[in-house]
């Protein structure tokens, strides 16, 4: 009883303080409904709904580069000559792949083709970054192995990767693309602008794992780069490269060069460079390989100019092309230089003094000429300046210009030293006496729609056929040029062999072996020159090494041109018989 009366008389809870409790407990539940509705509803209100969905855009939606399509670059009858692959490139966040087991990374590394040892260290030295690639320009079949994983942290991306079809036959030409598919060298170097493109943006939402979970929306699509096409004829390309590859073997050669000139627009139908290399596969390949020595290297020429020096004889207007030249006794003393002839050729022409090639007769001639007037031919007919490709590295060449000119150095001038010249440079003032004095612009591009370049007249048609005729006789059999001959027609060109210069001056065991010519002859389609550098001793001359090259050539590109066989006239025959005779006799 004394129990029950105790708990009785226990005071209970206060209605007020109920009242209280029960109404802060409402006030909060008001305050986190007006609170939700603030952050979910109300546009205006301070770090609103707004403001969270920006912050969850921004911890899940991502902008991605949607890369660009190279432009494609093709020869003037649209065989291609480089073109982009898609590749993948896996990438990893280092700081994700730490929860990786170590299974899970010895797999990871031999889907990659690495060592394990090799990429545990590798992760090692990225421990703290956000970004490192793991493969670049995988096959989609390769890539898919690795992801195929799922590991978090490892990622794939789209990328396209250089592809060059012809290989060494045109690769110091078109030189090639870094692993991000940017011009390094050559036309892709020269024309990076155009081929490349702009690249796209995207915008997808990725998940924790930074996987991509959805394609939102594309913000700028990816512009693809314009393709390129070249005045090249890989008919013609491959030609040359085969005879100047083989050229170069046959007589241990250091290096050769070739350039083909369509003497009717001037477009350059071939160039082809020895040594060469592989774009596609760049491991171990030396710099001078990748040089496109046919526009970057420049060279002394030696006899090749002998017939512009012959030209601007003609041009004085005291020499034609049977004007007798004494050079008894085969020598010309100069000062501080005797200059000599193989034999004495005692009384020629200057016709003769061309096919034969003597030192004599063209200094004789030269010495007669005012230096300035046989500079400024020589410049008309494009020596001096850039002839305009556009190619990285071209080389201007050098054309002296002197106040007073020592004797030795006007005839030094006159037969191919003291100057320095490209091989393309030396093709056009070639294309210059095939086209009878008309000058047009070398091209390496075709542009849609353009109409062949309006020639420059440099020279008069009847002085220009009158060297044509000198120049056939080089390719005759009395002539230093007869191994550069094209059964079926006739070939006008000139031969050249030039000592280099070594550290002391010039060597007498290091020569240069040079072909310049056209064909055919009447009615010339073709310009070509042939650089063979530092040929065995055993033969070097410029008839002998470089002349089969242009005459290997030239008589495919007949063929391929389907250029029809010239009929060799009785009087045309009976020339070639006196040029024969006269050439016994000397």
């Amino acid at each position: 009883m004394g129990a029950v009366k105790k708990q009785q008389s226990q005071p209970g809870i206060a209605r007020w303080r109920f009242a209280l409790v029960a109404g802060m407990l409402c006030l909060l539940a008001v305050a986190l409904v007006v609170h939700l509705a603030g952050l979910q509803v109300l546009p205006e209100q301070d770090k609103g709904y707004r403001f969270l969905q920006d912050q969850g855009r921004a911890r899940t939606i991502r902008t991605e580069e949607i890369a660009a399509y190279r432009g494609s670059i093709v020869d003037r009858n649209g065989e291609l000559l480089a073109v982009s692959t898609p590749v993948q490139t896996i990438w990893a966040n280092p700081q994700l792949l730490k929860e990786a087991t170590e299974q899970e990374l010895r797999a990871l590394a031999s889907a990659l083709g690495t060592p394990a040892a090799k990429f545990a260290k590798r992760l090692e030295k990225y421990r703290n970054k956000g970004f490192m690639y793991l493969q670049r320009h995988m096959t989609p079949e390769q890539a898919q192995q690795v992801l195929a994983l799922d590991l978090a942290g490892v990622y794939s991306k789209k990328e396209y990767r250089r592809f060059y079809p012809a290989g060494e036959v045109t690769a110091q030409l078109l030189g090639f693309t870094n692993i991000d598919d940017r011009g390094q060298e050559g036309l892709e170097l020269a024309y990076e602008q155009s081929l490349a493109g702009e690249p796209g943006k995207r915008q997808v939402v990725k998940d924790l794992k930074g996987r991509t979970v959805q394609d939102l929306a594309v913000k700028q699509e990816a512009r693809p780069g314009r393709d390129l096409q070249l005045t090249i004829d890989m008919r013609l390309q491959y030609l040359a490269y085969r005879e100047l590859k083989k050229a170069v073997a046959d007589n241990g050669a250091a290096a050769g060069y070739m350039v083909i000139l369509d003497t009717r627009s001037g477009d350059v139908l071939a160039m082809a460079n020895q040594p060469s290399f592989n774009p596609n596969n760049r491991q171990g390949v030396k710099a001078a390989a990748m040089r496109n020595r046919a526009l970057i290297d420049q060279f002394e020429p030696g006899s090749t100019v002998k017939p512009l020096t012959a030209l601007a004889a003609l041009e004085s207007g005291r020499y034609q092309p049977h004007t007798p030249i004494n050079t008894s006794p085969g020598y010309i003393r100069l000062p501080g230089k005797t200059l000599l002839d193989p034999v004495n050729y005692g009384e020629i022409d200057l016709t003769k003094v061309i096919t034969k090639s003597s030192q004599v007769g063209i200094t004789k001639v030269a010495m007669d000429l005012e230096p300035e007037t046989l500079r400024e031919l020589f410049y008309r007919m494009g020596l001096g300046e850039a002839v305009g490709t556009g190619f990285p590295g071209e080389a201007p060449g050098i054309l002296p210009s002197r106040t007073r000119w020592h004797p030795i150095e006007l005839a030094n001038f006159a037969f191919g030293y003291g100057l320095t010249v490209n091989a393309v440079q030396l093709a056009q003032a070639y294309s210059v006496v095939a086209n009878a004095g008309l000058k047009r612009p070398v091209s390496l591009i075709m542009e849609p729609g353009k109409q062949v370049a309006e020639a420059e007249r440099v020279v008069e048609s009847k002085l220009a056929r009158e060297v044509t005729t000198m120049l056939e006789t080089v390719i005759s059999s009395v002539g230093t040029g007869k191994r550069a001959a094209v059964e079926g027609y006739r070939v006008a060109g000139k031969t050249g062999t030039v000592h280099k210069v070594g550290s002391e001056g010039y060597a007498d065991s290091r020569y240069r072996s040079v072909f310049a010519g056209f064909a055919p002859a009447e009615n010339p389609r073709l310009a070509a020159v042939v650089v063979i550098e530092e040929p065995s001793t055993v033969k070097y001359s410029g008839g002998e090494v470089a002349a089969p090259v242009f005459g290997k050539v030239m008589t495919g590109a007949m063929r391929l041109l389907q250029v029809p066989p010239e009929e060799i006239t009785p009087a045309e025959q009976q020339l070639a018989k006196q040029l024969d005779e006269r050439g016994t006799a000397s």
